[in-house]
């Protein structure tokens, strides 16, 4: 039987972006990969989760990665199409790619709203073919199913190295990217408007407007 998980990552930070992925297995991968150690991303270190990832790559049957950046979540946002909108989007996308042939194939989607029924119908709607498959949106999906546990390190992978990126550019003072960040708040609060053209700053959070903000009142003052 095949598997296909479904995870985030980045889905709060104002600064890079939010991804996706997927990764499709055989049933009986998941034992491998719980020997290698493979759980939810966030009780990983970086070190372990990039060895991990590797070894995810190996042994799935396929994997996708979707990645949103900056500039079209702000303009989705400013659209009406909010986060969660936007992740069933990708998650869809993630979907209809692996799901081509005719085999049966169970997913698990580790769910970002509140909502469990109303969220699994909207990306339901999107999905094209829905008779070979067995659907089922959770919530803490990548405690409870080692597909969506790989998914989770690989979202968590790709983000780092876009994270990276960005550092490279821009310097280590960026930190984490996320709202609770002391270095990403400073960061902010220096280059909310110098770097505002970047595409690396998520616009539309109420972080990165009050900072952008601050910094005109001083210029003003």
């Amino acid at each position: 039987m095949l598997i296909l998980g479904i995870d985030d990552a980045g889905r709060g930070p104002v600064i890079g972006p939010m991804i996706l992925a997927g990764c499709l297995l055989e049933k009986r991968v998941e034992d491998e990969l719980i020997k290698l150690g493979v759980k939810d991303s966030k009780q990983l270190t970086h070190k372990r989760r990039e060895f991990l990832a590797e070894k995810i790559r190996e042994k799935v049957e396929n994997f996708e990665i979707v990645i949103i950046y900056p500039d079209e979540i702000d303009t989705e946002n400013k659209n009406g199409t909010n986060l969660n909108d936007l992740e069933a989007f990708a998650c869809a996308r993630i979907i209809n790619k692996m799901n081509e042939g005719d085999k049966k194939i169970k997913v698990v989607v580790d769910c970002p709203s509140v909502s469990l029924v109303k969220w699994g119908d909207f990306l339901r709607a999107r999905i094209d073919n829905l008779s070979n498959l067995d659907l089922a949106c959770e919530h803490k999906a990548d405690r409870n199913h080692i597909a969506v546990a790989a998914a989770s390190i690989l979202a968590k992978s790709e983000r780092e190295k876009e994270m990276g990126q960005i550092k490279e550019k821009y310097g280590d003072e960026v930190g984490s990217g996320y709202t609770s960040d002391p270095l990403t708040q400073k960061f902010l609060a220096k280059y909310a408007g110098k770097h505002k053209d970047a595409g690396i700053f998520r616009k539309t959070w109420i972080t990165w407007k009050n900072a952008y903000h601050n910094l005109k009142q001083r210029t003003l003052g």
